[in-house]
């Protein structure tokens, strides 16, 4: 590329080329009596490609992940109002300190790393067994489910991509409308579905089962066509909607039937009020067609931590009579390096241990878990009073508000706008969520106070 280098005092006009800057021939002529410039005009900047092709699955997916987009939102209302105060009630992020009688666990377990005695290097990709064992005895009591059935993990959305790669591209899925939208992402990045329907809001080879306060948030199963894999949440996420033990019956029935396989989300079964199942195992027959998914990051706070655990029972069986569990297994040692050892210390100071009925860490995990519950009641008062249409928020830290006639998103932004409130558009879990905000407990008690009065004088 050609430069000029003028002396203005003269006549002379100097010319040098540089490959460094991508543009036309670009020539300055100088005069005693001024200066005269000519520039070309830049050309377009080539950009290298490598030959490698992109994954078409991840093509496939729609904008970003829903919650890093309403961070972004966030963030462009703060750069707009940055004096607001603006409070978070959209992504389930818990916000209260996890109790000392675990976090001190995790110190001693970090401590002891720098002795060459407690030190410990690679564990088990399947988890510590003591941890095993207490997560079996606290959660499963009397159901049957074994230590060598359980897989301690780095959280719950983990597993599901990990289970997404024991059953591959050619399986059918279903999930609930509306429902987390991991499930259906990670189904579309393995190749399992179609193109995105922009008309209905769905993918296509995706059976999604609506599930609205008109049939009590459970999906119709007679007419569900037979499928591979369901995705189930109970209590759910986003409507906070606890399945009965009838209905969970109903389920397991339908898989038993149809030769499915059940992935049982029980992130929330901690806030379980009413006297409904908290496992998938309590439904009897359950042990042959399901998987449950479970997490200690909104149990005892550990989003940040990360930890949580799958149950692959030993008679789940694939077509062919092969185990579950071995695959999952090999997925595990193949992509998973085990759970962190300090994570899983804390964890074990969560629970049950022999001899111990009520552990003081168990007490101050349902202490947490209590007080956000508290958070809920308030939120569902709130919203109540107004006169909308409210469900979940007595199983779960979801509260599910209905607007009728309206787009969620533009709920979302009248909200933030006028409230500097953060919820999350229902739409964004499924096509079934729209018309819908969901609202998470998970704040500071007065953050909680201060939402409800601005909710009260945006909408009175």
């Amino acid at each position: 590329m050609e430069h000029p280098l003028v002396n203005p005092l003269c006549g002379l006009s100097l010319r040098i080329y540089s490959p460094a800057i991508n543009s036309a021939k670009t020539s300055l002529t100088c005069k005693r009596s001024g200066l005269i410039r000519s520039i070309a005009e830049p050309m377009e900047k080539t950009v290298y490609t490598t030959k490698v092709p992109r994954n078409g699955n991840i093509a496939k997916l729609q904008a970003g992940y829903l919650f890093p987009e309403i961070g972004r939102r966030r963030s462009a209302h703060i750069q707009k109002y940055p004096d607001a105060k603006v409070i978070s009630l959209g992504i389930g992020d818990t916000t209260e300190p996890i109790p000392e009688v675990i976090t001190s666990a995790m110190a001693q377990r970090a401590q002891d790393l720098s002795t060459r005695e407690g030190y410990s290097g690679y564990g088990a990709e399947q988890g510590e067994k003591v941890l095993r064992t207490a997560l079996s005895r606290t959660f499963y009591g009397d159901l049957g489910i074994k230590d060598t059935e359980i897989f301690v993990s780095d959280g719950a959305k983990c597993d599901i991509s990990r289970l997404q790669l024991v059953f591959g591209s050619n399986v059918t899925m279903a999930v609930q409308d509306p429902s987390y939208p991991a499930y259906v992402d990670s189904s579309v990045i393995v190749g399992q579905t179609g193109s995105f329907e922009k008309d209905v809001q769905k993918y296509g080879k995706i059976e999604y089962m609506k599930c609205l306060p008109e049939n009590d948030f459970f999906p119709d199963l007679l007419s569900v066509p037979r499928i591979d894999i369901i995705f189930f949440c109970s209590p759910n996420n986003p409507t906070g909607a606890a399945a009965t033990r009838k209905q969970l019956k109903e389920l397991v029935g339908f898989a038993k039937a149809n030769g499915s396989i059940i992935i049982y989300d029980s992130a929330y079964a901690i806030y379980m009020s009413d006297d409904n199942p908290k496992s998938i195992y309590e439904i009897p027959g359950a042990r042959e067609v399901a998987i449950e998914t479970a997490s200690f990051s909104k149990y005892a706070g550990f989003t940040g931590v990360r930890l949580g655990w799958t149950v692959v029972p030993d008679e789940l069986r694939f077509s062919d009579g092969f185990p579950v569990a071995n695959d999952f297994n090999r997925i595990m040692c193949t992509c998973f390096n085990g759970a962190s050892n300090i994570a899983q210390a804390g964890g074990l100071a969560c629970l049950s241990l022999e001899g111990l009925k009520a552990p003081e860490g168990l007490k101050a995990m349902h202490g947490v878990v209590e007080f956000y519950k508290e958070n809920t009641k308030i939120i569902v008062d709130t919203f109540t009073s107004l006169g909308f249409q409210v469900y979940g928020g007595r199983n779960a830290p979801y509260v599910w508000v209905r607007f009728p006639g309206r787009k969620s998103w533009d709920i979302f932004a009248e909200i933030l706008e006028k409230a500097h409130i953060v919820t999350t558009p229902g739409s964004g879990f499924g096509p079934g969520g729209e018309g819908f905000i969901r609202v998470s407990a998970f704040g500071h008690r007065e953050n909680i106070l201060e939402a409800a009065r601005r909710l009260k004088s945006l909408y009175k």
